[in-house]
């Protein structure tokens, strides 16, 4: 595989499972090992369309691929997967966070004065 930026490669990451066909092509893999074959069997695509969907996720780092003669043999790569799942945590804890900021700000303004009242000690 070609070493790519990390950003670069989360956003490939991200793209190769914005497919639902890659998707299920990972969670196959999650079984082991399986050959372009049986991996396009079930899905009732040709050949070429199960390699290119099989590209995108190879380019993102997500898998590695074993030729043997011409037969080729995809596993799964978790890593390229954490490292998305850490970005979501990440980025999880960061919006809860400035969710719970409004209702403390609200906790602690001061209390309304009556209409007509400006809240400031009258001066004599």
């Amino acid at each position: 595989m070609r070493r790519t930026p990390k950003p670069m490669l989360l956003d490939l990451v991200f793209a190769a499972l914005s497919d639902a066909t890659r998707r299920g092509l990972l969670t196959r893999l999650i079984d082991g090992e399986a050959t372009v074959g049986e991996l396009a069997e079930p899905l009732q695509m040709s050949l070429p369309a199960v390699s290119k969907h099989l590209r995108v996720l190879e380019d993102a780092g997500l898998l590695r691929r074993r030729i043997n003669g011409r037969t080729h043999y995809i596993t799964a790569n978790p890593k390229p997967l954490h490292e998305a799942v850490n970005w979501i945590e990440r980025h999880r804890q960061m919006w809860e966070g400035s969710f719970d900021k409004p209702a403390s700000l609200v906790e602690r303004a001061p209390p309304e004065t009556p209409a007509g009242e400006t809240g400031t000690p009258e001066m004599a």
